[in-house]
């Protein structure tokens, strides 16, 4: 408990050296990581939970769903472009696999931490995951900005002031947006954009 409070009061410190718009989402990213820190979930991420697996159960008219069924992903589920930036990058099948599994065909995320306390790095960092997990089933390094909107809401790292500010001083790292558009919410990744994407799946390893 002492230490608890202890970290409480070092977060506030860190909190008000923050904008003063920015300072409660900066406490709450804070004291929600170290509360993750210490409840750590099992490293190997293949060791999924057992009340994410749907288990056989009967329907109402007695027949029985089928059991979920979570797998690696595979070479040959790998879409050629991603190939050629794993190669180009120097990404194995197995870091991808520690970020991503595959759910009854469906690419699912298993990264809970995005090794970042700001909302703008995380919107990022969603934005250009988001971007890779499309592009290996059809090669397109593209991602819906409504989508990277749902998922900070969810993580809890929106920033509503800056959300379309973000994307614009990250404009290198994406194909043509001087200004993101809600009305046009689909976005390509830039070279850059697919390098600072290779840095950021070894960084979640």
């Amino acid at each position: 408990m002492k230490g608890l409070k202890e970290k409480i009061l070092e977060f506030v410190s860190i909190a008000k050296a923050c904008p003063e718009n920015l300072q409660e989402k900066c406490f709450e990213i804070l004291l929600s990581n170290f509360l993750t820190e210490q409840n750590p979930e099992p490293k190997h991420k293949r060791e999924k939970h057992s009340d994410s697996v749907e288990q056989e159960k009967p329907k109402e008219n007695g027949e029985k769903t089928p059991e979920s069924k979570q797998e690696d992903i595979q070479e040959r589920d790998v879409h050629v472009k991603v190939k050629a930036l794993m190669k180009k990058e120097g990404i194995t099948i197995e870091q991808i696999n520690n970020i991503f599994y595959k759910e009854n065909g469906e690419l699912k995320p298993l990264y809970d931490d995005l090794k970042t306390t700001k909302a703008a790095e995380s919107q990022i960092r969603i934005s250009l995951l988001t971007a890779f997990r499309n592009a290996i089933q059809n090669g397109h390094f593209q991602f819906n900005g409504e989508d990277v909107r749902k998922e900070t809401q969810v993580r809890k790292c929106f920033d509503t002031a800056n959300f379309k500010v973000n994307f614009k001083n990250n404009k290198s790292l994406f194909d043509n947006l001087e200004q993101y558009d809600k009305n046009k919410p689909l976005v390509n990744l830039s070279s850059d954009g697919k390098t600072r994407l290779a840095e950021i799946i070894k960084e979640l390893q």
